[in-house]
């Protein structure tokens, strides 16, 4: 008797995952697996109109990509915007997170909102916003220097510059988001921790160190982990405001997948360049992973 209680539960339990394990199945696992065949082939615009012209290549992608020095030149561009990038923003989230959550500040809510308003604001608007920021001529940015007799910046024109640019403005959209995740993970910690740590004689960094880092120690795993995934797949912001340029400096991984697979219609390359990309990723996240383990 219990044994069939159980057994349609397990089918009641079966038939409600079902719909959502067919959509992801359709549109997540069906696509990747596409793309790992077509990595394999030189498929391209030809190949679209008669598939049956593709060949099977084996390596020859995987090694292609490796060789090519287009393709380290976006890998470390990748990486600088990843290794600058992320910490900036996990700790300007924290930052963000501290302020909105602590006992003066006022009006939380509201500065929760605006924080996080560049989240949801439309990138292309603030890719225009950003430009004029960074206007060699007539940017609040180089009046700023020029009140303290520092000479302009060409931001976006010069290959030194156009990466921190994209960097910071990519901080400053994206921040809003962890920040909220931070909030969540502070707002968790049990008061009773700082109230001992107070009565034990800490003081406020004492407390910060001892008490508020350990405890979000999960939340700075996941925090950095989905960071460095989403600064990895970096495409929009360099798109928008710098095409890739100037002479390479901003050309990421994905924007080297996107034009070998939808500006020269190589697909097999692209799926090559995507898949090589992922591997990196794994490696990254498996990193962080073992590295909170030994924290704890």
């Amino acid at each position: 008797m219990r044994g069939a209680v159980e057994a349609r539960q397990n089918r009641a339990g079966w038939g409600f995952v079902a719909p959502a394990l067919a959509l992801i199945g359709a549109f997540f696992f069906v696509p990747v697996v596409g793309g790992l065949l077509l990595s394999f082939t030189d498929f391209d615009v030809y190949a679209i109109g008669r598939p049956d012209t593709a060949r099977f290549m084996g390596l020859a992608n995987y090694l292609q990509v490796l060789r090519d020095p287009v393709f380290w030149k976006a890998l470390g561009n990748t990486l600088v915007f990843v290794l600058l990038g992320g910490p900036l923003s996990v700790a300007a989230s924290l930052a963000a997170a501290l302020l909105v959550t602590s006992k003066l500040a006022r009006f939380p809510g509201f500065f929760r909102s605006v924080f996080f308003l560049p989240v949801v604001t439309t990138l292309v608007a603030v890719a225009i916003v950003w430009r004029y920021l960074y206007h060699p001529e007539y940017g609040l940015l180089n009046w700023g220097l020029g009140l303290l007799g520092l000479p302009r910046v060409d931001w976006l024109g010069d290959p030194r510059w156009a990466m921190p640019a994209i960097i910071l403005m990519s901080v400053w959209k994206n921040f809003g988001y962890n920040m909220l995740i931070f909030v969540a993970g502070l707002q968790s910690i049990p008061e009773e921790l700082y109230e001992a740590a107070h009565l034990d004689g800490a003081g406020g960094w004492a407390r910060f160190r001892h008490v508020t880092l350990p405890s979000l120690g999960p939340t700075f795993l996941f925090v950095g982990v989905m960071t460095m995934i989403g600064n990895f797949q970096l495409f929009a912001e360099p798109y928008v405001m710098t095409q890739g340029g100037p002479v390479g400096a901003t050309r990421t991984v994905v924007m080297l997948m996107y034009e070998e697979g939808f500006r020269w219609w190589r697909m097999g390359m692209g799926a090559a360049v995507a898949f090589v990309l992922f591997v990196i990723m794994l490696i990254g996240t498996v990193i962080q992973m073992r590295l909170q383990r030994e924290r704890r």
